[in-house]
């Protein structure tokens, strides 16, 4: 319990800090813009190269760790056009949002909160992981954006684009490759990406801090309610179940649980602007569930805590 704690609170601090930092204008918006691209772009990248071309890749099931994820994706997105189907009838708009809330992840706190709770070994796993789920899972947001939204901004072939030249992907196939191919990096150029990789998760944090909107909150209600519940207690125990079911056990099983329990991702919100999506309903959903995923995350963890 305590330990769980311990792990949690800095991750949390740092994108409170990231918010206060926000509110008084310090550094100004235009730094904090610069900022997160740069750690999108470059420190990010830097870490998962680092860590996955010196990591060990020996014991892991590797096809039933991702299938469990894939298959937890569709329950729940089979689950929620059912109940948007037949239980309540949300707008479209309003459904997007609530889907990518249920579906999508925050990948600096998934990846800071995996390194502060297993180390290099779940970074791996978490690593893995990214590399198939992120695209899957843009894959699913944009279909539910055509049912629900009807809109055509995002063409197939810009789509498929924006998988290649993502950075998150690309680190994880660059570090993965040079372990598979036993490439050992230039010495200096490994220091300089361990160098680069210690800032990341600090100023990814920050972040998303800078990216909550307390103010949009009030404005949403039963929307807000259904995507805080199935993505930071529905997912988690979904996801749970079927890993078991498949065979999963140990460190792999509590980084997929981890995986699920992850708050929304902000670029939600980017995707949501560019397909016609809600806004507002898309900001408190992401600023609620980070503020809410330290309860939840702790209360999962402490559930588990027998399998640490």
């Amino acid at each position: 319990m305590q330990n769980i704690i311990e792990a949690l609170l800095p991750i949390f601090f740092l994108i409170i800090l990231g918010y206060f930092f926000k509110r008084i204008k310090f550094p100004n918006e235009e730094f904090w813009a610069s900022s997160d691209k740069f750690t999108y772009y470059v420190l990010f990248p830097a870490l998962l190269i680092y860590k996955l071309s010196t990591a060990s890749l020996e014991g892991i099931d590797g096809f039933n760790f991702i299938l469990s994820a894939f298959l937890t994706m569709i329950v729940l997105t089979l689950s929620l056009m059912l109940f948007n189907r037949f239980i309540k009838k949300f707008k479209g708009d309003a459904f997007t949002s609530i889907y990518q809330g249920a579906i999508r992840f925050n990948t600096y706190v998934f990846l800071a909160l995996i390194d502060a709770i297993f180390g290099d070994s779940g970074l791996v796993l978490a690593a893995l992981l990214m590399t198939f789920m992120i695209p899957l899972i843009n894959v699913f947001c944009i279909s539910i954006f055509s049912v629900y939204a009807a809109s055509n901004k995002i063409t197939i072939k810009s789509f498929l684009l924006s998988i290649i030249k993502n950075p998150l992907i690309m680190g994880c196939v660059v570090g993965g490759l040079l372990n598979f191919f036993g490439i050992t990096l230039f010495t200096p150029l490994e220091k300089t990406l361990g160098i680069l990789s210690s800032a990341a998760l600090p100023l990814g944090l920050l972040s998303v801090g800078v990216g909550l909107h307390l103010s949009h909150i009030k404005e949403a209600k039963l929307e807000l309610i259904v995507a805080i519940i199935v993505k930071l207690v529905v997912y988690p125990f979904v996801i749970y179940f079927i890993a078991k079911a498949l065979g999963i056990t140990g460190l792999a099983l509590l980084v997929l649980v981890v995986f699920g329990s992850m708050p929304t991702a902000s670029s939600a919100y980017i995707l949501a602007r560019q397909l016609g999506g809600d806004l507002k309903l898309m900001s408190a959903v992401i600023t609620m569930q980070t503020l809410l995923s330290i309860l939840s995350i702790s209360a999962i963890l402490m559930i588990l805590q027998n399998q640490f």
